[in-house]
């Protein structure tokens, strides 16, 4: 079974105008201990999928369709109540900004332990050292002395890492970790994602990794979707999508990536842009800005087609294959 899974998610914003869909029948599936990574452009509906687990979608955007299970059992039609015992003890979340995760008005050691203490049938002294241990595990030098520290006294790296020992101090079955190194220096960044890697391993944490990086993908995730306008577009063991990539938004994105070994000097570029909310055009919705495009993919959304995990979302990738 499943630890975590999205059945034909759909996520809308209704307005006056109308109805805006920024999810639309995202079905993705979690299993215990596994790294899933959620690729795409800025506006491809990475993060809205992951508010949508943790039911933090910003008003009026509503669950329209679909479910959502956390170990079988149904929560997005949970009450609010219910919903915050689970968000931080069974979902522990990482965000891009760890200052805007942290709050600056208390100390390092005083946000820790409370959440411990929120989620945990701990006392204070145990929860302090639970607190210690976390710090220690993430790699933050002087531990003892930073649970006295404020947010502002730490570097960005070390705030990142005091935000992984946050979303682990519950001992959560599922993190959502959303761009977790987009704010990071480039030396930084790799050794946050090493860390989150070896210690979702110790813990037996599945991780949602939510990130516009496929280079990050390739290192950490075990298996990868690619998203756009709101769509699953491709879905498969990380190494067959990156290597063997099938829908043409994805062969751009690897296409993309600089590699040592190319002497060209221009990099390769998808032309156009993501579409908005309101302008998705019909049929396929990546037709717009691909090479490959004929006539009938403006009329028709394609489903998934492949054979075995690997699956892609492109009519004539399937023909071809």
């Amino acid at each position: 079974m499943a630890l975590l899974e999205l059945r034909s998610v759909r996520v809308e914003f209704p307005n006056r105008w109308g109805t805006l869909v920024a999810l639309d029948d995202v079905s993705l599936e979690l299993a215990p201990g596994e790294t899933l990574g959620v690729v795409g452009e800025s506006g491809a509906g990475k993060s809205m999928t992951g508010a949508a687990v943790m039911q933090l979608l910003p008003p009026p955007a509503r669950i329209a369709a679909g479910e959502i299970l956390l170990e079988g059992r149904r929560i997005d039609d949970l009450p609010a109540a219910a919903m915050d015992k689970i968000r931080g003890r069974r979902i522990g979340a990482i965000f891009q900004d760890p200052l805007t995760s942290l709050n600056p008005l208390f100390t390092i050691g005083d946000q820790i332990e409370e959440t411990i203490r929120t989620h945990l049938p701990v006392g204070a002294a145990e929860a302090r050292e639970r607190a210690l241990n976390l710090l220690r595990e993430v790699g933050i030098p002087a531990p003892a002395q930073r649970l006295s520290a404020y947010p502002h006294e730490l570097s960005g790296g070390m705030r990142q890492r005091v935000v992984i020992a946050l979303a682990l101090c519950a001992e959560p079955s599922v993190i959502i970790a959303d761009e977790p190194t987009t704010a990071l220096d480039v030396s930084i960044q790799a050794q946050v994602i090493v860390l989150l890697k070896r210690l979702c391993r110790q813990h037996g944490t599945a991780v949602l990794l939510i990130t516009h990086d496929m280079g990050i993908i390739a290192e950490t995730a075990d298996r990868v979707a690619v998203m756009y306008a709101g769509r699953v577009i491709e879905i498969g063991p990380v190494d067959d999508v990156v290597r063997r990539p099938c829908h043409p938004y994805t062969k751009g994105l690897m296409a993309a990536i600089p590699r040592l070994h190319r002497s060209e000097r221009r990099l390769e570029q998808i032309p156009g842009a993501m579409p908005s909310l309101a302008d998705i055009p019909p049929g396929c919705a990546f037709h717009p800005r691909c090479g490959m495009a004929v006539e009938n993919c403006s009329r028709k959304v394609p489903g998934l087609h492949g054979r075995g995990l690997h699956r892609h979302a492109c009519a004539l990738a399937a023909e071809a294959t």
